[in-house]
């Protein structure tokens, strides 16, 4: 699993050169800017509504009344750190489901940017079917629902595991490894559709395969550090690193 992250990560550094040399900015930048400016919002309204939230969980739950009756620095400390966490472990589950709709929304220009790097690749031309197109997005829709229903289900028992002191710590990490995970599956599935894999077929294939689906995302979610450019660049190359590193890895078996 871990050479596999290697080779997602390393793919990423293929792709900036990839881009460079066929000249596909204009695929880069036109979703990118559409994909800035949607996460920008999206931040705006998490942040101002996410407080809120768990304010009226904790205060609903009993802790925040419990924590005031009590002087007690260490475990004001706890409490403090506890609230951290749940915000980040909120803000990768806000972060998932603004995945999603983008993915669903940008499936059409990922699907072609997946194929036409695999077509560069291996020399050879996709012709463009608009019938095709179809089945890419819904099958794109179909999938996202999926990952966006097992994800929910895995970040609400993260969740539930945030609200235990010392063991809710490390849930931000367990939350950020699963959300790498699934972004990376949508970005891999549009090379295994094209290769003629089912739904299910791709499933379990992109399961033997779980470190190229992890270090995609990783890097993905790494490159939002980045302000602006980052934001503008990641989901682009997110897909191409993704057909990229597919493409190393069955060439290097």
């Amino acid at each position: 699993m871990l050479k596999e992250i290697i080779t997602a990560i390393q793919a990423y550094f293929q792709t900036h050169r990839f881009i460079s040399k066929h000249r596909l900015w204009k695929w880069i930048f036109i979703p990118g800017l559409i994909y800035a400016l949607l996460f920008c919002a999206g931040m705006y309204f998490f942040w101002k509504s996410s407080n809120s939230a768990i304010s009226f969980m904790l205060l609903k739950t009993g802790i925040k009344d419990w924590m005031e009756s009590i002087h007690n620095s260490w475990l004001n400390w706890l409490f403090i750190f506890g609230q951290i966490m749940l915000q980040l472990v909120f803000l990768l589950f806000y972060f998932s489901l603004f995945k999603y709709i983008f993915l669903v929304i940008g499936s059409p220009v990922f699907a072609y940017l997946s194929e036409k790097t695999e077509g560069i690749i291996e020399g050879k031309d996709f012709p463009f079917s608009f019938k095709q197109l179809l089945k890419d997005i819904a099958r794109g829709i179909k999938l996202a629902f999926r990952n966006m229903l097992w994800q929910t289900v895995y970040t609400v028992s993260i969740l539930i595991l945030s609200f235990i002191p010392v063991i809710g710590w490390i849930t931000p990490l367990i939350a950020l490894f699963v959300e790498c995970y699934y972004f990376g599956f949508s970005m891999l599935d549009y090379s295994c559709e094209r290769n003629r894999l089912s739904t299910s077929q791709s499933i379990a294939f992109i399961g033997r395969h779980k470190g190229l689906a992890v270090g995609n995302g990783l890097i993905f979610y790494l490159m939002h550090f980045i302000p602006v450019l980052g934001w503008i660049l990641a989901p682009s190359y997110a897909v191409i690193a993704a057909t990229i590193s597919l493409y190393n890895t069955k060439n290097s078996k």
